[in-house]
């Protein structure tokens, strides 16, 4: 008997092959974990509301990206949500670091190196922070090529031939065409502009600029007019011109058609083809570089002439070649050393180059920081000061204020010393001959009253004054014994008993004084 045909494996394994979703991966780099959210929700094809009691549409993969390399997923959908095109694999990373080197390289497969792309999020909070930002990303990016073997190098190589040779005519009123692959016509390419794809990365990169609804505070509080923006987004075109990327500015609040103007961006740099129906937005990139809150600059499409239009001045060839400098000065380090170089680069003889794009970019969008230093340092020049102060050791500090204390204890044990001595002493003062208080106790007692005033106390209800009660009894003491003496001046004194109730009145009268 001839062997029987196995027609039923051969069947389920074409259904499964055919059923099987085309892999994609995009690197989301930069921003905050959650501005990264904010882009997948508008990367996202899947409808925005959903039906609570529809069980039959799957929910929504979780986002890991608090810590270190985060991870997503998304099913790329059609225009009538019906099929999953492509399952599109989302990696983010927000800290430009080389020590995340490892955990990207496995990712860079000469089978995935065509299907992926990067995405490097900048936020319109901190546009003076931008090109610090993209250096940085750029150096650790290309030490992550360099690590590479050499056949994930070719494979680099080949996707970005591919992508330069892409570079076509566009016609006229229109725009790249997003569901087509790099083009390798003869009849349409023409040669590549100075400037343009100097330093590619090996694989599509796009540069989003989020919340361009900040523009206008910036103009309301920093009062940044149409020169500043026109010079962001000049600077950033050029540098972007180099390596081949992508730019646009997005705002939290964007429409469908923005949101799907993003999407055909994105799923276009990976092959992704017919996304979205021309009547919501999608099909193809459309570049607007005159509205400054949706500026749009697709892969291959700018040059050097359509950043001069902009505005006059701008000194395009200057900037492309201090950024090639720039970021070609961390090549040279080992790769596996983890310094990404994100401060000032220093000369040969180890001094600061202020010469660099970081350095021309930042001081015409210069931070509000940096204004402030500014006008303290001005202020301070002209005072005569210094506005750095040098941190002085703790156990320095502290045992100077233990000086200052006990300097401080000494002093007051003194004033206490001499005021003590200068004070009468706290018995009853001695009386004169004439039944009054003697003049040392009298200046005494002048100097009490100037401090507390007259002494009163209450006696029945009525409001008496102890010193003139004293001074009244002094006074009927004396005028019997002068009448008497008077009237019979032969007589006898007064007895020693009246006398003696004289002085214990007023003593008592003078301790209530006294208190």
């Amino acid at each position: 008997d001839a062997p029987k045909k196995e027609i039923w494996s051969s069947m389920l394994d074409g259904v499964s092959s055919g059923r099987r979703l085309p892999e994609k991966t995009a690197f989301i780099l930069g921003g905050t974990p959650s501005s990264q959210r904010d882009f997948l929700a508008s990367l996202s094809t899947e409808p925005k509301t959903r039906r609570p009691q529809d069980r039959s549409q799957p929910r929504q993969p979780p986002v890991a990206n608090s810590f270190a390399l985060g991870y997503t997923y998304q099913d790329v959908m059609d225009a009538d949500q019906e099929d999953t095109l492509a399952r599109l694999s989302l990696y983010l990373l927000h800290t430009p670091s080389t020590s995340f080197a490892p955990l990207l390289r496995p990712l860079l497969t000469p089978s995935n190196i065509p299907h992926s792309t990067i995405v490097i999020l900048l936020d319109w909070n901190e546009p003076w922070s931008w090109l610090r930002q993209l250096r940085a990303w750029i150096r650790a990016l290309r030490q992550l090529m360099l690590s590479l073997d050499d056949e994930c190098k070719y494979a680099l190589e080949d996707n970005m031939k591919s992508w330069r040779e892409g570079k076509s005519q566009p016609s006229s009123g229109a725009s790249a065409n997003a569901d087509a692959a790099p083009s390798t016509d003869e009849d349409v390419q023409i040669p590549l502009g100075p400037g343009e794809w100097d330093a590619p990365l090996g694989l599509p990169l796009i540069v989003v600029a989020q919340n361009a609804s900040h523009i206008e505070n910036l103009e309301k509080e920093r009062g940044w007019k149409d020169e500043e923006f026109d010079f962001i987004l000049q600077y950033l075109r050029t540098v972007l011109l180099k390596h081949g990327a992508a730019l646009m500015y997005t705002m939290p609040a964007a429409t469908v058609q923005t949101n799907a103007q993003l999407q055909t961006l994105v799923h276009s740099c990976l092959g992704i083809t017919n996304l979205l129906g021309k009547d919501r937005g999608g099909g193809t990139v459309k570049h607007n570089v005159v509205d400054r809150e949706r500026v749009l600059v697709p892969v291959r499409w700018d040059s050097w002439g359509k950043i001069r239009i902009l505005r006059e001045g701008f000194d395009v060839e200057g900037v492309s070649k201090q950024w090639g400098q720039d970021i070609e000065k961390s090549d040279s380090k080992d790769p596996q050393s983890g310094d990404t170089s994100a401060d000032e680069p220093t000369s040969d003889a180890g001094e600061p180059d202020t010469a660099d794009s970081v350095t021309l970019y930042e001081d015409i969008i210069r931070s509000p920081d940096a204004d402030n230093v500014l006008i303290s340092t001005s202020k301070a020049s002209s005072n005569g000061t210094s506005v750095e102060v040098q941190a002085q050791d703790q156990q320095q500090f502290l045992g100077q204020q233990l000086e200052i204390l006990e300097r401080l204890r000494l002093e007051d044990e003194r004033e206490k010393a001499s005021n003590a001595a200068k004070k009468p002493p706290s018995a009853l003062p001695p009386v004169s001959s004439d039944g009054g208080r003697s003049a040392s106790a009298a200046s005494g007692s002048g100097v009490v009253e100037e401090h507390i005033g007259p002494v009163q106390f209450n006696m029945g209800g009525i409001q008496v004054d102890a010193e003139d009660v004293v001074r009244r009894i002094k006074t009927l003491g004396r005028e019997p014994h002068e009448n008497m003496a008077v009237a019979s001046p032969g007589a006898s004194t007064p007895s020693a008993t009246d006398n003696m109730d004289s002085d214990t009145l007023m003593s008592f009268f003078s301790g209530l004084a006294k208190r």
